[in-house]
């Protein structure tokens, strides 16, 4: 089915949809206590509502999803959960990357990549390669992440790039070529799940002009239909990145 029939039957208008949706994946460890169930549940089903993300952002002529998967500040969770979260992410990729690369999403591991294990890092080359050609969607999973650290890191960048030319002159597109998502557009979107309002150092700089949501849902029961209420309420927001609005 067209793009346009397709988002017009969910009552979308293909005209206003975004290039780029992030996400803050939150409260998979709430949805498994409330079934009396270990967290590791939690992120299992966690793991499926991202499927299901995937696919209705493909469905829907998304360009971008980012979603956090692992912050810098995680660490500091029970070290069995650490270990587990990267097992699971380790077996996503052998699962799913095959299938995504069919579907032609894109994957790329956006963060400190050489603070995690040598196992962990040679699954996301393997992925990343196998799906570098792909442009139906670029899925982009934000591991070992903070954005007060890439931000510093940009910024020692700068620094750098000064005392080699002492004539240089940082612009916005200089800064923004040293940050993990050089060449990505921003988001339009930024949802988190799991009933929390704050953004938990993830995207600072990109998420500027980005409309928010805030939702109650716990991640593991975010699905096509989360996803389609997002956004029907994004296309009847106006956008103003400053402005005054259309009734002044």
């Amino acid at each position: 089915m067209p793009l346009k029939d397709m988002c017009s039957q969910v009552g979308l208008d293909v005209t206003k949809m975004p290039r780029h949706v992030a996400i803050v994946m939150d409260g998979n460890g709430r949805w498994a206590k409330k079934r009396h169930m270990p967290r590791t549940y939690g992120h299992k089903e966690g793991a499926e509502a991202l499927r299901k993300t995937i696919k209705a952002c493909v469905e829907f002529g998304v360009e971008y999803l980012t979603v956090y998967v692992f912050s810098t500040e995680n660490w500091k969770r029970p070290e069995d959960e650490v270990g587990f979260l990267m097992d699971l992410f380790r077996l996503l990729i052998a699962k799913e990357i095959p299938t995504l690369n069919q579907e032609g999403v894109k994957v790329r591991c956006l963060g400190d990549i050489q603070g995690l294990h040598f196992d962990v890092q040679d699954a996301i080359r393997k992925a990343e390669e196998m799906t570098s050609k792909n442009s139906v969607l670029q899925l982009n999973l934000m591991l070992n992440y903070g954005a007060r650290h890439e931000i510093l890191q940009a910024c020692r960048a700068m620094l750098e790039r000064g005392k080699e030319d002492v004539s240089f002159s940082v612009s916005q597109a200089d800064f923004e070529s040293e940050l993990y998502t050089s060449g990505i557009p921003d988001p339009e979107i930024l949802v988190r799940t799991g009933g929390d309002v704050r953004v938990s150092n993830y995207l600072l700089w990109q998420i500027a002009y980005s409309e928010l949501f805030f939702l109650e849902t716990l991640w593991p029961d975010f699905n096509r239909e989360s996803l389609i209420e997002v956004l029907k309420q994004f296309q009847n927001r106006e956008r103003r990145f400053g402005g005054l609005s259309s009734d002044h």
